[in-house]
């Protein structure tokens, strides 16, 4: 899969959103003649995909600040797209990321979101792009856009943001922290050596620090309560770090990441079952 970014162009969750967006108004003299980056006019039409996914005119009050935090301009081959990211109780969302894969896989990402949930990216036009928020969680497509290939587009979303399913609470007390289970992410039995598989998992967590230059992780490894207790933390703590360095050797700071090894102090399940003691063996990530 080919990776590309676009003049700084960006890494949440398997999410659930609502996407209304603007397609600025194009002129159709010389293609040499570009609009401005904050000239989002709004067209009088409505395109709709197969997903359902609407293009809508926005109000006046959007368009106003989108054109304020405009930087990109679109070309005659690229087209600008404009993403407000919103929750419904919390207001804009700062902080997010957002990437946009073509049907050849090439991706292209937003820089983080400002605090007024404002993000911007050039694509190319003329395909059909698979939108997602990076997180650290298991993401799925949350929606997709279709971008013509007419020239000189600014095209604007507002995406309502939905935070992922929390994982099974601590059955102990702990700090409170936003923690991901990295399902998928297996090693052979009694030591730190990752099986076959699991790197696809960490990938996500790679693409997430990649473009989300302010985060900052905790890998932590867990364990069940079977043999020895001192043996068990310290297997969870060599584990821990063995995905440390799996994202080290793909690019990310190591001082971006901390690890701890938990044991069998964290559980999430009961000990008692085979399915609990399977639950509890585990790693997690938690943005810090």
């Amino acid at each position: 899969m080919t990776t590309r970014t676009m003049r700084r162009s960006f890494p949440l969750t398997p999410l659930t959103l609502a996407a209304v967006c603007a397609l600025a108004a194009r002129p159709h003299s010389s293609a040499a003649a570009e609009p401005p980056a904050a000239a989002d006019a709004g067209a009088a039409h409505v395109i709709r995909d197969s997903s359902g996914f609407a293009l809508h005119k926005s109000d006046d009050a959007t368009k106003a600040e989108a054109a304020k935090r405009a930087k990109l301009k679109p070309t005659r081959t690229e087209a600008a797209v404009r993403f407000t990211v919103v929750d419904k109780d919390k207001g804009p969302m700062k902080g997010v990321v957002v990437s946009l894969t073509a049907p050849d896989g090439t991706k292209y990402y937003t820089d983080e979101t400002d605090d007024t949930g404002y993000a911007e990216v050039l694509v190319p036009v003329g395909q059909k792009y698979d939108l997602v928020y990076l997180s650290l969680a298991q993401r799925n497509i949350a929606t997709n856009v279709t971008v013509t290939d007419e020239p000189n587009q600014s095209i604007r979303l507002t995406l309502r943001y939905k935070a992922p399913p929390a994982p099974p609470p601590l059955i102990v007390a702990a700090p409170p922290a936003q923690r991901f289970i990295l399902m998928g992410v297996e090693f052979d039995t009694a030591k730190a050596t990752l099986r076959h598989g699991s790197t696809e998992r960490l990938d996500y967590v790679v693409d997430f620090m990649a473009h989300k230059k302010s985060a900052r992780i905790e890998i932590s490894g867990h364990t069940d309560n079977v043999g020895n207790k001192k043996a068990n933390k310290l297997l969870s703590e060599k584990r821990a770090q063995t995905c440390r360095d799996y994202l080290v050797s793909k690019g990310i700071e190591k001082s971006r990441i901390t690890t701890a090894g938990y044991g069998d102090e964290r559980p999430i399940a009961t000990n008692d079952t085979d399915a609990g003691r399977q639950q509890n063996r585990r790693i997690e990530a938690t943005e810090l």
